[in-house]
């Protein structure tokens, strides 16, 4: 007897619904009207700067299909995953709150 063949879940990507609700939490946030949100795959990536050389600050990774990972860009650009699992707008309130500070627009 063979096995079914399986196919790669989607359940795990990011859509654009989610680009949408992350970028309507970050926009109660005036001071954070330089960033925006770009998908790829199960990662939402926020970022700042010109589209072509962009900065990115954090990235939400989908971990389950209503739970996130919150990774931080470190000093050298590299991701950084932190403990912070949680739902989607909850993990962009605790990045805006408790790390505010990798949101900042550098000159």
């Amino acid at each position: 007897m063979s096995r079914p063949r399986t196919t790669p879940s989607t359940a795990l990507t990011a859509t654009d619904d989610d680009v949408g609700g992350v970028e309507t939490v970050l926009r109660r946030f005036p001071e954070l009207a330089h960033l925006r949100v770009r998908r790829r795959a199960a990662l939402l990536t926020i970022e700042s700067g010109e589209p072509n050389d962009p900065l990115a600050h954090a990235r939400l990774r989908r971990v389950a299909v209503k739970t996130w990972q919150l990774e931080i860009a470190n000093h050298m650009g590299r991701w950084e995953p932190t403990p912070l699992c949680d739902s989607r707008d909850a993990i962009i309130e605790t990045l805006v709150r408790d790390f505010g500070w990798t949101l900042i627009a550098h000159a």
